[in-house]
This record gives structure tokens, C-alpha cells and sequence, in this order.
């Protein structure tokens, strides 16, 4: 497991727990150095005082708030840390509600909370057990890096979990970006609703798709060159072209069928139209089936007609 970030307490009513906070996260992501391209040497970004053109040390470097153009504020971390938050040491728990109740875009980073020594053990087990008993999330307030925040308790594999969250005044406002009002018919929501049924799973864990792509890409190019060899060629999926107009309804089943048959399963079944108030598919099928051989039949008796025409002639001719 990482190395604890933060320590402190849970404040829950009259009852203290102490808890160490671990990154519930790790990122996998391939980091790059920058080179200059003529020799390939190394290119570092350094912090330099705009006066004396000096570079400085991180004990040189300290913090200020810009009020105007030629005054600056220094605050330092010593006043920071001596600000009167009751939540610098103790994630407090203000309220419980609803987990669904809770906007998922609030939500930040997630840090598992470990009870710290065993005199901890029991009152962090009371909470989780309360917790996963009535389906609730507690809603808390804590201090970190010098600010404080909102935060989100929720019990996750035995363990309480907490998540940063945003305050009210932090999240947009989502109406502005709404399209404007379109008619869609209720076919096209059913049909909607087919394509979304036929591509539910059970969770994201252990789906194929739930692997990062890039990142195996990525590492298969860096191995390839570092070993002088050409890089693979990836595979090109099949995109729509660009600008080009399709047919809603005729985009929507082609990508229901699209979904069954990767699944393994049959699309247009007649149960799935019933279900759905579909169009049934099979009486159009036998109906295109009897027009198909009433237009042979006729074909081949038209075909009939101008051979015996043809013969004709040549009998009067002779």
C-alpha cells in the first residue's frame, strides 16, 4: 500500500476516530522527459527571480497573494497551518444522505481511510457497519494544503472511503450547454433503449473494453524503437466518414445488431420486438419474399412473351 498522505481523526458526533488517509488511486500513465531535438539533451525548467536573474532553491521560495499591480501579501506556511479551522486535523462529519442523492460530477479523487492503531479498530468499525447498514453516505468538511473542503464517506470493500468533493459554487451550471428542443419519436426511444439494453453489462471490472490501449501501445513503441526496430502497426477501426448525414433510426438498429452479435446473441427476434413495440421485422420479410417471386415469375413469363415475338417474324419472313 502507498504511504499515507494525511492523518488526523473522523469526527462523528462525540466519537473520535484516528485514521491515517491512503491514495485509493495510482496513475499508470507513461511520463515523458523534454530534449532538445538537435542533441538530445536534456531540458529542465528552472525558477529563476525575474530581478537578479539568480536561481533559487525551494527554501527561497515562498507564497503571496497579488493584490494590486505593485502589492503582494506573503502568507507562510507557519500561518497557514495556524489558521482557526477546526478541520485541520479531523475530517468532521456534518450530515448523512442519500448516496444517489449525491451529483457524480462533485466528486474528486478517492482516499481510502485506514484506522490508525487498534484502539481506532472498533469505533472505525461501528461507523462502516452503520453506514452499510442504512445505505447512506456521510457528507463531511476537512482541511488539506491549506484549504478546506468538502468530502464524501462511503463504505467500499470493508473499507471507508472518502472523496473530495466540490462546493456548490464550484460546479457549472449545465443549462446554458442543453440543445435546443428537437422531436423524437417514440420508435426512435425504443430503439434507443434496445441499443442501450444490448450493450448493458454487469459492472466495468474485468470488461475488455476497461483497458487502457493507448498506454499498451504506447509501451509496445518505446520497447520497438528503444530496440531499433519499427514500430507496430496498430489497427484502423472502421469510423463514419466526416459530414457525412445518417439516417437515425437505420444508425440505431445497424448498432443494435452490431452489439448482438458481438455478444453472441440474434438480433431482431420477435421477442425483442414485442418487448419494445418494435416494428415487426418478419412479416416484411415475407412480404418482400412473395413480391421478390411475384417479380420472377412475372419476369420470366415477360422473358417467354419476347422470345415467341422474335420467332414470330422470321416464320413470315421465310
Amino acid at each position: 500500500m502507498p504511504r499515507p498522505v494525511w492523518s488526523g481523526a473522523i469526527s462523528f458526533g462525540l466519537v473520535t476516530i484516528p485514521i491515517k488517509v491512503l491514495s485509493a488511486t495510482e496513475n499508470h500513465s507513461i511520463s515523458f522527459h523534454q530534449y532538445h531535438l538537435e542533441d538530445m539533451s536534456r531540458v529542465r525548467t528552472r525558477k529563476v527571480c525575474e530581478i537578479d536573474g539568480k536561481q533559487l532553491t525551494s527554501a527561497e521560495i515562498g507564497k503571496g497573494y497579488e493584490v494590486s499591480k505593485d502589492t503582494i501579501v506573503a502568507v507562510t506556511d507557519a500561518e497557514l497551518d495556524e489558521m482557526p479551522l477546526p478541520t485541520a486535523k479531523a475530517i468532521e462529519i456534518a450530515a448523512f444522505v442519500p448516496y444517489e442523492s449525491v451529483d457524480p460530477v462533485r466528486m474528486g479523487e478517492g482516499y481510502y481511510l485506514q484506522a490508525d492503531g487498534q484502539v481506532a479498530a472498533k469505533p472505525y468499525t461501528l461507523l462502516r457497519k452503520a453506514l452499510e447498514r442504512n445505505s447512506k453516505a456521510a457528507v463531511a468538511k476537512f482541511a488539506w494544503h491549506g484549504r478546506e473542503r468538502l468530502g464524501l464517506l462511503r463504505v467500499q470493500g470493508g473499507v471507508i472511503l472518502l472523496h473530495a468533493m466540490k462546493w456548490d459554487d464550484e460546479v457549472r451550471d449545465p443549462q446554458q450547454l442543453a440543445p435546443k428542443a428537437v422531436d423524437v419519436s417514440d420508435e426512435e426511444i425504443d430503439r434507443a433503449v434496445l441499443l442501450i439494453d444490448s450493450m448493458t453489462a454487469d459492472g466495468i471490472d474485468g470488461q475488455d473494453w476497461a483497458t487502457d490501449r493507448y498506454t499498451e501501445a504506447l509501451e509496445q513503441l518505446i520497447r520497438a524503437k528503444a530496440g531499433g526496430k519499427k514500430p507496430p502497426a496498430q489497427d484502423e477501426e472502421e469510423t463514419p466518414a466526416g459530414g457525412q448525414v445518417l439516417d437515425l433510426m437505420a444508425a440505431l438498429q445497424e448498432s443494435v445488431s452490431k452489439a448482438q452479435a458481438a455478444r453472441g446473441e440474434s438480433g431482431g427476434s420477435g421477442e425483442d420486438a414485442t418487448v419494445h413495440e418494435m416494428p415487426k421485422k418478419r412479416a416484411a420479410k415475407k412480404t418482400t419474399g412473395k413480391k421478390t417471386a411475384s417479380k420472377k415469375s412475372t419476369a420470366k413469363k415477360t422473358t417467354a412473351g419476347r422470345k415467341t415475338a422474335k420467332t414470330t417474324p422470321k416464320k413470315r419472313g421465310a
